[in-house]
Parts: structure tokens; C-alpha cells; sequence
């Protein structure tokens, strides 16, 4: 009986190893929908392309706000004409950037240069918890200066908010490729 009973025991003790796995790295299975993207419809000294669904806010100083309502999310569009202060709006923006630099993991600059449109500019890629994940500027480098940031309403954690920045992402790219100066 002792035998029996030193046999339950040793068997409950080893049979109660909990191998500890490490949970594979994935993304969240999140589906947006499909891109379909319209003219902007205010007049302003430039036009640009806006996803259809997004709602598109008139301010004044040929400002806009792209808001996206179901991600919490809307892309600031600043404009500024320029008047011999092309320095100083760089300057300005850049700025704006690295400010940002304290909560950053990292920022990943990218340029633009179409001669054909006279489109020439900077986006940024803002990683980590700050409170902008993107900021871009574009110019024609001697009459305008568009300035624009992606702003979540909520606490900034990158890791939730990304699949949500990697889909307004593509838009303002979209929007930087078909911007086109009016004269």
C-alpha cells in the first residue's frame, strides 16, 4: 500500500509540469474598408485626393482637418504661403517633428520630389508612444507650404494604434502624390 501510495504521489508531482510557451508574434486580423478616394472639394491654392468615407472639415487660413470618426483619427493640414520665409517654415516643421523625439522609439524620414507638379517634400514615420505617428510637409518652394500631422484621440500606444496608422498611412501618401499646386 505504501508503494501505491509513494507511486500517486510522485506521479501527481510530475505530471503537473506546466511547460511555459512563448506566444508567437501576430497582428490583429482588423479589415477597413475598401479605398475609393474623390477631389477635395473646398477651393483652396491646391488640390489633393481624400479617401471617400473620411469627412473633411473646413478651417479658416486655408486650413483643413481629415477626420477619420470610426479610427479617432484625423490628419491636421496646415497651409502657408510663402513669403521669402521658406527657411523658416522648414525650420518650423521640422520642429514639429522632433519634438516628438522624447516619446519616439524612432523617426523614419522620407522624401518626395515631383518636378513635373513642383511637389517637393518630407514625411516622417514617428515609432514608439508620441503623439503623432506621422508628420509631412510639402512645398512648391516658392509660393505654398502645406504642413500636416496624423493625430489619434486617445492615449498614444503604438502598438494597438498601428494597423490603424499603416491604413491612414497610405492615404496621405495618396494625398501627397496627387497634390497639385493651383496658380
Amino acid at each position: 500500500m505504501r508503494n501505491i501510495l509513494i507511486l500517486i504521489i510522485s506521479f501527481i508531482f510530475l505530471s503537473c509540469n506546466d511547460d511555459v510557451l512563448p506566444k508567437p508574434k501576430a497582428y490583429l486580423s482588423l479589415e477597413y474598408p475598401k479605398k475609393e478616394y474623390k477631389n477635395l472639394e473646398f477651393l483652396r491654392p491646391y488640390t489633393f485626393n481624400v479617401l471617400k468615407k473620411a469627412i473633411v472639415i473646413d478651417d479658416k487660413n486655408n486650413w483643413l482637418k481629415v477626420t477619420y470618426p470610426k479610427l479617432k483619427a484625423s490628419i491636421d493640414i496646415t497651409y502657408r504661403p510663402i513669403e521669402d520665409n521658406l527657411k523658416e517654415l522648414l525650420i518650423e516643421a521640422e520642429k514639429m517633428v522632433f519634438k516628438h523625439t522624447v516619446k519616439a522609439e524612432q523617426i523614419i524620414p522620407r522624401d518626395f520630389v515631383n518636378s513635373k507638379k513642383r511637389v517637393f517634400g518630407s514625411l516622417y514615420e514617428i515609432t514608439g508612444n508620441a503623439a503623432s505617428q506621422i508628420q509631412f510637409h510639402i512645398t512648391d518652394s516658392t509660393n505654398n507650404f502645406i504642413k500636416g500631422s496624423l493625430y489619434f484621440y486617445a492615449k498614444p500606444n503604438y502598438d494597438s494604434i498601428l494597423p490603424a496608422v499603416a491604413y491612414i498611412k497610405e492615404d496621405i501618401l495618396h494625398l501627397i502624390e496627387t497634390l497639385e499646386w493651383k496658380k
